[in-house]
């Protein structure tokens, strides 16, 4: 298979640039203090398609002093200043929005149309929901005779992942931004073009220099180095659990904030009196959508257990609308998993479901026919999945989905609550009552009943593993603000 002409684009845009082998620091494309670099791995393909600059801890200390002399004048400026800044880069992004939907799709396999559809308008609305919450957010609140004042917090360093490359860092840097604050942002250095395109288009907006900086590298170095850095004041983390531990525990020797979006194992809980041909297909597509590498993915469906059969054809059904395959090809709704490393991951983990009992309705362990190259795996579906297995509470990250049948809602919502994790979940229903009573019962950060549009102004964050602190909406942006009581202001 080779790729589509147009995968090219991105890279020759930032070849043009220099982009590739730089960090954007101090308003400014700099070479990395080290000579570290990674090779950007094409993961339909597994062909290397370019080299980026690895940073060090010099890097970071060069990108968190930039940032901690732009702090004082721009959290000095008014919101209608910050928010303009916000709608320019807002706008740069949909003007540019092919350019990005292309570099998505060469750097983690997004499916060109949904890296259109849904990867760069969804980021697009973050940079919208956080120019338009400052138009009346009250910085300043009486309570009393006490003025409460909400401050940005300093220097925050963003830390990205993979799976959603554009979408996470316009939702850390659209709301630190608009609070007043300035970050150093350290994307993955598995998807770093999309990082590297914003950067540009955040310049061109005309940030003051060190208000917005960039280093690539690897958690281990660069990740470590903010996390100690004395002069950092918060880190907001999206990624594995065990990453976000590690975060907290070196954040702790400088009592700095830390804001977690980690880990998910999420339940989707039909009730007896759900409409299954509403319920169940949606299901399987919100399980599997971006190939099942979505922290709040829906991949535990619990349904009751005298429906199981009928789960199992719609299911099924479902499942046969998808096409994996190339992803420059616009037929195509499911890509190549993103990297090597989650590929043997979701081998392993489907194995595991087949070692523990579980039944195997579709797909299995490998790749799917007439795709021998690229890291392609099966869409999988197991059955009569019992909540004690590996696959019903480990985070899988791949295109594989749990049933596990149940006999009373009772026993419906403790299999739901069995977990870890409480990042997202799902309740399916008729008696809208019953939906609602459910729906407080889950221990999670977010439910959505019956299917409803995404709102990019509703707080998204866990419970449990699943981290601590909530982005999006007006919640997100409070995360990088201090409260300040000032008693007697109105006396």
């Amino acid at each position: 298979m080779t790729l589509h002409a147009s995968a090219s684009l991105p890279l020759d845009h930032l070849g043009r640039t220099a982009r590739l082998a730089h960090f954007y620091i101090d308003g400014a494309w700099v070479r990395p203090q080290g000579s570290e670099c990674a090779s950007v791995i094409a993961p339909a393909t597994e062909a290397a398609v370019g080299e980026i600059a690895l940073g060090n801890a010099a890097d970071v200390d060069h990108a968190v002093q930039a940032a901690r002399r732009a702090f004082p004048a721009w959290a000095a400026t008014s919101p209608a200043e910050r928010a303009a800044l916000l709608g320019r880069v807002h706008a740069l992004l949909l003007e540019r929005s092919e350019l990005f939907a292309q570099a998505l799709t060469l750097e983690m396999g997004a499916p060109i149309s949904y890296a259109r559809n849904a990867h760069v308008p969804l980021a697009a609305e973050h940079l919208r929901v956080a120019r338009d919450n400052l138009a009346d957010y009250p910085f300043i609140r009486p309570r009393g005779t006490t003025a409460i004042v909400r401050e940005p917090i300093g220097v925050c360093a963003l830390i990205t992942p993979w799976n959603w490359p554009i979408y996470q860092i316009t939702a850390k840097v659209g709301p630190a931004l608009a609070a007043g604050c300035t970050v150093v942002l350290k994307p993955s250095e598995l998807s770093p073009l999309s990082a590297l395109l914003f950067a540009e288009i955040v310049h061109e907006a005309g940030v003051p220099a060190g208000v917005f900086n960039l280093v690539n590298g690897t958690g281990a170095e660069v990740g470590a180095a903010l996390s100690v850095h004395p002069q950092v004041d918060m880190i907001s983390i999206t990624g594995s659990t065990r990453a976000g531990v590690l975060v907290a525990q070196a954040a702790a020797t400088t009592v700095k904030r830390v804001a977690q979006e980690l880990g998910g194992k999420s339940p989707n809980l039909v009730l007896p009196d759900a409409d299954l041909e509403r319920a169940i297909p949606p299901g399987v597509a919100a399980a599997l959508r971006n190939m099942g590498q979505s922290c709040s993915a829906p991949t535990r469906l619990i349904v009751p257990r005298v429906a199981l059969d009928r789960v199992h054809a719609l299911a099924l059904a479902a499942l046969a609308q998808m096409k994996v395959g190339d992803p420059w090809q616009e037929a195509t709704t499911h890509g190549p998993l993103a990297n090597r490393a989650q590929f043997l991951r979701v081998q392993q983990m489907i194995e595991a479901g087949l070692q523990d009992g579980a039944r195997l309705l579709a797909g299995g362990p490998g790749r799917p026919q007439g795709l021998e190259q690229g890291y392609y795996a099966r869409p999988t579906i197991f059955s009569d999945v019992h909540t004690d297995m590996v696959i019903a509470q480990e985070e899988i990250f791949g295109p594989v989905l749990a049933i596990l049948p149940y006999d009373s809602v009772e026993e419906a919502i403790a299999i739901a609550n069995d977990s870890v994790y409480g990042l997202g979940a799902h309740v399916q229903g008729t008696d809208k009552d019953q939906v609602r009573a459910v729906a407080t019962r889950i221990q999670s950060g977010q439910v959505h009943l019956n299917y409803p549009a995404w709102d990019p102004q509703a707080p998204f964050g866990g419970y449990k593993q699943s981290g601590n602190g909530r982005e999006y909406g007006v919640e997100g942006m409070e995360e990088y603000m201090e409260v300040k009581s000032i008693l007697g202001y109105y006396a």
